[in-house]
Parts: C-alpha cells; sequence; structure tokens
C-alpha cells in the first residue's frame, strides 16, 4: 500500500510534509511497523511451565519470610 501526495501550486515543502504524515497517521502504516518491530514470539510449553514453577517458588519463599519476619517484609518497622 503506497501513500502518494502530489504537490500543489506554490506550496512549500513543510505542508507537503505535514499532508504526507497526516496521510500516513490515518493509513494505519505507523501503527503497523511498530507493531511488528516490537512483536514477541509466544512462549512455548516448557518455557511456560518453567515459568509457572518458578513463580510458585517465589511465592513459597515470600510467605515464608513474611510468616518469620525476615528481610523487607518485616511489618513491624
Amino acid at each position: 500500500m503506497a501513500i502518494k501526495v502530489n504537490k500543489r501550486e506554490r506550496e512549500n515543502f513543510n505542508s507537503l510534509l505535514y499532508r504526507f504524515n497526516k496521510k500516513m497517521k490515518r493509513s494505519g502504516i505507523f501503527y503497523e511497523v511498530k507493531r511488528r518491530r516490537f512483536h514477541k514470539k509466544p512462549p512455548n510449553d516448557t518455557t511456560k511451565k518453567k515459568s509457572a514453577l518458578h513463580k510458585m517458588k517465589k511465592e513459597k519463599e515470600i510467605k515464608t519470610m513474611r510468616r518469620y519476619a525476615e528481610g523487607p517484609f518485616d511489618r513491624s518497622i
């Protein structure tokens, strides 16, 4: 999909550039380019399982630390 803007008679470069940018934004090309540039592949099943296990382990550690009031979770301060 090509965006084409013709220069009008006695039109300066700044106004031509402004019209071009406006057409680009309306067409959604900027959005599409950003979406493709920062696309992350979805994690596979093994990665999901490892992540879930890690999260469960960390939650258990935090719960234990809070129980014994160790570290930054000390509520007496």
